[in-house]
């Protein structure tokens, strides 16, 4: 087989990610005749189709699904090596951090503690959707994600999840609440709760709990960001069910106050990475800090 042709594999890359020749012939200031010619002469040359037409979209074929994965790999190597070498010469090196959306903020800044203030790295913090975040890491987009569920095992995506760590969860409010002691189960049927969202692990481990004592809660409000769980708490609505870095700060000021611990309920943390080449340096530094932080 002769050598391959790049340029023949990049234009099959861009009508693979489109999804219509079309579109892509018109974004690549091409004749859809010519951009054709360039997805044959691929074809011929690798021995196979690459697509098959269903009406009016394309379809890979097999040999084009693996075709795309291997033209994925070879153009984002050459766009970690422009990066790369772009960063090497410039005085402060990026950091692009994704966050889960509704991740506790206190936690992304412990996470970030030790870069903060450093004159030569720039920290960008963009936050958002699993998916989408996921999907910029592997596009070089974004150097480290923090989430809070570990990403799906996939051979053909080089993910890497580190598990930083795991924060007990418990009920959270104003110091009123907790001036009568009393057993876990009357203080939930004394006070109305605040609750995540039930697709997540803290609200699922409280749902079997309660199941357990034979509790049926009055919930106020149920949010699937921690920042507006804490403000719930701070507006004093109801008892919170949270970890304590998310209120790291009204618990300090007092306003707030740790109470019941929910044997069994944690928050578990993780930073997913890219198996680069040439990853960032600092990415190391990061994760083994925030991992020892939670060893003690």
């Amino acid at each position: 087989m002769s050598a391959l042709n790049y340029n023949h594999l990049r234009y099959f890359w861009a009508v693979a990610h489109e999804g219509n020749l079309t579109r892509t012939a018109a974004r690549l200031h091409l004749t859809q005749s010519a951009l054709s010619v360039q997805i044959r002469k691929l074809e011929e040359q690798l021995g196979h189709p690459l697509f098959e037409r269903r009406g009016r979209q394309l379809h890979l074929t097999e040999v084009g699904r693996i075709t795309l994965d291997h033209a994925d790999a070879i153009f984002a190597s050459g766009e970690e090596l422009l990066g790369t070498l772009r960063d090497a010469g410039a005085s402060r090196r990026p950091l692009r951090l994704g966050a889960l959306a509704t991740l506790s903020r206190n936690f992304q800044m412990e996470f970030l503690q030790p870069v903060l203030g450093r004159p030569d790295i720039e920290i960008i913090v963009r936050s958002g959707n699993t998916a989408d975040l996921l999907g910029s890491l592997q596009s070089l987009s974004l150097d480290i994600v923090l989430i809070n569920q570990p990403p799906a095992r996939d051979a053909l995506k080089p993910l890497v999840s580190h598990r930083l760590a795991e924060r007990p969860v418990s009920l959270i409010g104003t110091p009123e609440r907790f001036r009568k002691p009393c057993s876990l189960a009357e203080r939930l049927r004394d006070h109305p709760v605040i609750l995540p969202t039930r697709e997540t692990s803290i609200r699922i481990g409280f749902d079997a709990l309660m199941n357990q004592l034979g509790v049926r809660p009055h919930i106020v409000a149920e949010v699937d960001d921690m920042a507006m769980l804490r403000l719930l708490a701070r507006e004093d609505i109801g008892l919170a069910v949270l970890p304590s870095i998310v209120v790291k700060d009204e618990i300090t000021a007092g306003s707030l106050v740790e109470g019941d611990p929910l044997k069994g309920i944690t928050e578990t943390f993780y930073a997913v990475t890219l198996d680069r080449r040439f990853p960032n340096p600092v990415l190391r530094e990061l994760i083994r800090h925030e991992k020892a932080l939670s060893r003690h």
